[in-house]
């Protein structure tokens, strides 16, 4: 957590409480759950990590399905991680049970017909976001993107980022072309000169930055993000197994403190080679990215202030047609038993 920070609280009572979660099919069932005595268990889908982060580790090494174990649960790896809204779609869908994003893609997933809660919060990454721009380009301030294309990804941490550089500037929206590309497509638009800028993420800038040939013009501090990461359970599993939850939220609390100290050892967890590895000037850029940021923890009243703050904002920017709700949709990990 930032150190400039209060330690959160729990969250106000009218918030949430797990009985008002709306009861949705579920997999599997436990006795440390439901009290039922039934001693099958659980299954937790969860998107597949990849190489780097407290999940891979989780993975290599059996402590999750250990940490999870003591809940009756275990973890099923399903797919891949990646952009939050197919993550809430499979969610929404009964095809996944967690996964992790942005509030600013959250809100835009919740504006739909959301099946999932948030239950964690990690404070906005003001290192390792912001709008990044290629070394020589001329462009030397947000000021300088008038004119100019910059990629974003719609309705999510790119565009927010976007909007919230323009607006801090006071430049109309208007004045910057926005292109709306997938993230994992857009690096070698940017690099072909085909847009200006890109806004964008820690996991995709870190490549870039690590390249030597491009920097942020503005990072998330400068911008003043309030982009927290989340994590999201599907509803019905956390109705009906509130005990998985609360282990698994456990287990990213004390693993991301232990990765924040020592980031190093949360990287290549897999394979030190080939295009999932991070080498060279880009581990020494996402170490230091993770060194500053946050770490996993309860969603307080001070986070909540801040959602509203980016519903409010997406709202007055079109991006959502309403101010998204968040107060609905977030569950009080501290009340999970």
């Amino acid at each position: 957590m930032n150190q400039h920070r209060s330690v959160r609280t729990a969250l106000v009572p009218a918030l949430l409480t797990v009985t008002a979660l709306v009861a949705l099919s579920a997999c599997g069932t436990s006795g440390a759950d439901s009290g039922s005595g039934a001693t099958s268990t659980v299954t937790v889908r969860i998107p597949d990590p990849g190489n780097s982060g407290v999940l891979a580790v989780g993975k290599k090494d059996g402590s999750l399905d250990k940490a999870l174990g003591k809940a009756g649960a275990r973890v099923e790896w399903t797919g891949s991680a990646g952009p939050f809204a197919p993550a809430a779609q499979a969610m929404n869908a009964d095809q996944l049970d967690f996964a992790t994003g942005s509030i600013t893609s959250g809100i835009t997933s919740l504006a739909q017909r959301p099946g999932f809660k948030f239950f964690t919060a990690v404070d906005p990454d003001a290192a390792g976001e912001g709008i990044l721009v290629r070394d020589g380009s001329g462009i030397g301030s947000v000021a300088d993107l008038v004119g100019k294309k910059v990629a974003v990804n719609q309705g999510g941490t790119g565009e927010y980022l976007l909007l919230k550089a323009l607006d801090k500037a006071g430049i109309p929206a208007d004045k910057v072309q926005r292109v709306y590309l997938r993230p994992d497509q857009t690096a070698a638009v940017f690099n072909a000169g085909q847009v200006d800028a890109w806004a964008v993420w820690a996991a995709y800038a870190v490549a870039e930055i690590g390249s030597g040939k491009a920097h942020f013009v503005a990072d998330g501090a400068a911008i003043g993000s309030d982009n927290y990461s989340l994590n999201a359970v599907r509803t019905g599993f956390a109705e009906k197994h509130p005990g998985v939850v609360k282990a698994l939220y456990d287990y990213l609390h004390t693993s991301s403190a232990r990765e924040k100290k020592n980031p190093a050892a949360y990287l290549n967890v897999f394979t030190d080679v080939g295009p999932t590895a991070v080498t060279g000037r880009a581990e020494e850029v996402q170490t230091g990215f993770t060194a500053e940021g946050g770490t996993v923890d309860p969603i307080g009243p001070e986070d909540i202030t801040r959602f509203e703050a980016v519903a409010a904002f997406y709202a007055e920017q079109k991006v959502t047609k309403a101010e998204v709700d968040i107060t609905a949709h977030l569950l009080d990990i501290e009340k999970l038993t």
